[in-house]
Formats: structure tokens, sequence, C-alpha cells
């Protein structure tokens, strides 16, 4: 029994006499009385839950009619022949009444649920439309599927044939996980993968099973597993109909995802051998000329070195010298380059003065390059930054020595550093011809070597800048590319400023190793 169900039966059965007993001293007729409580049996239908209440409505309204409005009044005789006729009549159009309302507003429910679950698996194949990866996909269906059902659910996604981890979404927390995750469970849920039928609660294997198995799959594919929890209830047809359903959208996007992967995974490997073998074809092109160099420069020492004046073996050996540098740049940068695409560099952060990290890549370009004027211009505040100063110098060597290949000797090179809120910007500024602003979103690409030609006639990789956006995006800065008026380039980078405290240091004033 309901108290608000009773509530509302007595209070229309009061409301009803009330306007009947108004009706009566307005002289209205039996017939417009009879009417009301029909009326209000109607009501107690459309109010309460349970057809009961319209059923009792409708006897206590004869009861009612009989007493206030049947001769003699105020006692439940009658002295009219026809009237056990009426009473019956008025307790059959009653009951009627009642039931036919009862079956509408049941069939209106129920079409309301219908439309509901409808919404439910319309709103998952739209959302499920969006998600990215395996875990969002199994949340979203997890949620759409706790809106549906409003059951614990278990899910297992399939790796390799076999069960996966398991995860477990609780729609009644006063429940204990451990009754879905326990041995036989997962036994029933494996059962249920490798035959591809349901399995446990409900069914004949495994039948004491807390959960219902089902496969999500696609025609034979299984992707995974899913357990609903059945605790007294069975699952209606309408709401298995609609899950399988929903299962169906959720393997059909396990199965995009995977394609979406697996397309993924082939691309990058098509992209991995493809710059691979433009590193080859690249490599061998370009060790070729300082190769041949040096090998031709050795040959004419060992030849002819007793004929050969002083000045010319010393041009001779500069040669030498300036190849080998060069091939020992580029196997620097290409030993990097290697890490950055195998995700094996490995960046040691530490506090380092701006100044002595510019003085150290300058110390190694004037030992490799002697036909170019190169400035630094330091700030005046002292500037410190936290970097791994190795791979910093590489940068600002790379940079340097772009400038120097696209700039006749003679040319002058700047080499600036600045604060500027919260950043360094360190800047390498040279005089040669720009670079256009259509190449310009493209010079830090891997292999880009643009349209210009080298001042010195070598050709250029093509992985120099790239590895300096590499480096510095890995410790989190930008670089980026303006022009310098009248004419030249300026590549500029930034760094994150750092702050030194008193506690950074040792007693010798010196700053502690991180």
């Amino acid at each position: 029994m309901n108290a608000r169900d009773i509530a509302s039966t007595v209070e229309v059965l009061l409301c009803a006499t009330g306007i009947c007993l108004l009706f009566d001293r307005l002289g209205f007729s039996a017939s417009n009385i009879i009417m009301v409580y029909i009326v209000g049996v109607l009501f107690t239908a459309i109010l309460t839950n349970w057809q009961g209440y319209s059923i009792l409505s409708s006897i206590v309204s004869v009861l009612l009619f009989n007493f206030f409005f049947i001769e003699p009044r105020y006692t439940l005789l009658a002295f009219e022949k026809e009237y056990p006729l009426t009473f019956f009549v008025m307790l059959l159009v009653a009951f009627i009444a009642s039931s036919l309302t009862v079956k509408l507003k049941k069939h209106a429910r129920e079409a309301a649920q219908a439309a509901y679950r409808m919404q439910i698996l319309f709103d998952t194949n739209r959302l499920l439309e969006r998600v990215k990866n395996q875990t969002e996909i199994v949340a979203l269906t997890a949620k759409q599927l706790g809106k549906l059902l409003n059951r614990n659910l278990i899910i297992y996604l399939c790796q390799n044939g076999e069960l996966g981890k398991v995860n477990v979404f609780m729609a009644d927390d006063s429940v204990p996980v451990d009754i879905y995750t326990s041995e036989y469970e997962k036994k029933a849920a494996s059962w249920v993968l490798h035959n591809n039928k349901h399995g446990g609660a409900t069914t004949d294997h495994m039948p004491d099973a807390k959960c219902m198995y089902l496969t999500i799959r696609v025609n034979e594919i299984v992707y995974g597993v899913i357990g609903i929890a059945i605790e007294k209830t069975r699952l209606e047809d309408f709401e298995e109909s609609v899950l399988l359903s929903i299962l169906g959208e959720c393997a059909f996007a396990l199965e995009n995802e995977q394609t979406r992967r697996e397309k993924e995974e082939a691309t990058a490997l098509a992209i991995k051998e493809q710059l691979r073998a433009n590193l080859l074809r690249s490599i061998s092109h370009d060790l070729r000329t300082p190769l041949t160099s040096i090998s031709g420069n050795a040959s004419n020492l060992i030849s002819n070195g007793e004929e050969l004046d002083q000045k010319t073996k010393v041009k001779l050996y500069t040669d030498i010298y300036d190849n080998s540098m060069w091939l020992i740049n580029l196997v620097e940068n290409l030993l990097a380059v290697t890490k950055i695409e195998e995700g094996k560099m490995n960046i040691r952060m530490a506090p380092e003065l701006i100044e002595d990290v510019l003085n150290e890549a300058l110390h190694h370009m004037q030992r490799m390059n002697q036909n170019h004027e190169i400035h630094v211009e330091y700030s005046d505040e002292l500037l410190m930054a936290k970097m791994d100063a190795k791979l910093i110098i590489q940068v600002i060597i790379n940079l340097i020595e772009n400038a120097t290949k696209y700039t006749p000797d003679g040319s002058q090179i700047w080499i600036m550093s600045k604060k500027q809120a919260d950043r360094i910007l360190i800047s390498v500024k040279d005089e040669g011809q720009g670079i256009p602003d259509d190449e310009k979103e493209y010079i830090f690409d891997m292999f880009y070597t643009g349209v210009q030609k080298i001042a010195d006639g070598r050709r250029s990789v093509g992985f120099g800048l790239f590895l300096c956006k590499s480096i510095i995006e890995a410790h989190g800065g930008t670089i980026t590319v303006s022009d310098n008026h009248p004419h030249g380039s300026i590549f500029t980078f930034s760094l994150e400023a750092y702050q030194p405290r008193m506690e950074d240091y040792n007693v010798n004033g010196e700053l502690y190793d991180e």
C-alpha cells in the first residue's frame, strides 16, 4: 500500500462528493451526479499507480452515491426497485472506465520508456563518432548502458584473443565489487569469449554467475565481453534488444578505432621507411664530396708531398681539416636526429649562464670557420636558463653554421641574447639573401633544403634546422625565423628564464648540480 496513492484516492472521493452535494442542492439530476463520481474514478486511475485504487474508488463511489443521494438518505438502503440495477451499471461503468484509463496510462508509460531507450540508442551512435580511443569507447558505452539498464556492468576488452583488464562500472555502490571480479565470474566471461555465445546468469551455461555475459562483436570478430548484473529481475525483451543494438554500435566503434590505429601505424612505418631512404640517399650523396676531397688531398700529400711548397701543404691540410669537421658535425646531427626519431633523447636540465653557453659555441665555431666575422652582443644583466647545455650549444652551432652556409665570405653574423618577461631569447642574425616568405613554414622540416644555393657549393643534408626545432621544443621553447632588414635572416629561440635562489648555492657560492 502506498500512503500517497491512498491520500490521492481519499482526496478525489471527497472532492467528488462535495461537488455532487453542491449539484444536488442546485437541483441537478442523479445522472449528472453519477457522472461526477465516474470522473472521480478516472482521476483516481490517473493519479495512482495501482489499479486496485481505482476499483476501490468505484465501489466507494457507488456506496457514497447511495448514502447521500438515494432515498432514504444517509442509509445504504434503496426503496426503488431499479436502484440495484443503477448501482450495478454505475459500478460497471466506473470499473470499465478505470480499467481503460489504467491501460492507457500503462501504454503511455511504456511508450515513454521505449522513446527514452531509443533516444539512448541514437545518442550512443552519435557520441561514439566523437570518441578517439578504446578507453573512451568503453566508458561511453558503459555510461549509456547505465542510463538504459541502471545495473552494474563489467566490461573486458580482448587482448591477443584473451580477456584483458576488467573494467567495472557500478550503478549500485552498496554492492561489493569483488563479487563481479571473482574467478568464477572471469571463467564465465572467458567461456563467452571463446564460444561467442551468451553465458552466465539466466543462461544454460554457468547460471549461478552474478552477471549475464555477452560478446561485443562484429560478425565473428569479438572485441570484448560485457557482463550485466542480474540480481532479482532479468532483462525485458525490449531492453535486451536495445542492449544488443548498443553493443553492436560499440563493436563497430572498436573496429573503426582498430582500423584507424592500424592505418596510422602503417602510415608511420611508411613515413619512417621513406625518411630512412631519404636519409641514406642524402648522406650517401653528401658524404661523397668531403670524402673525395679528403682522400684526394691526402693522396696528393702522400704522392707529391716533397715537391709541394709549404703554403700549398697548409691549404691541403686546412681543406682536410675543414671537411673532417664538417663530417663530424654531420655525424653528431645525424646521431641526434636518430635519437629524436626513436624517442631516446635524454635531456638533463640544469641552470646555466647564457654567456658561458654562447662563449662555448663561439669558441667551437671560430675553430671551424674563419671566413666570417662573428659578433656576440651580451645582455647587460646576468641571464640564466634551465637547459641541457650540450644540446643548446649544438643548436647555436647549427644556426651559426646555417648562417655561414648562405652568406658570402667576409660577411658578419651576430649572436644576441635578452630577457623578455619570463623567457630568454637568443637570436642569430646574418646578412645573407634572406628566406622567401613561402619557404619559412617549411625550413624546419626534415630534409628541406630550400632553393637557395649554399655559398661554399656544398650540398645541405636538410636536418640541421629540424634538429634545432626538436631540441628547443623538448626544452618547452619555440624557434622562429624573421627577416633582417635590409637583407638577411634572424633565427630566434626561447628558453625559460631561471632566477637563482640562495638555497641553490653551496658554501663556495657555486650552483648545486641537479
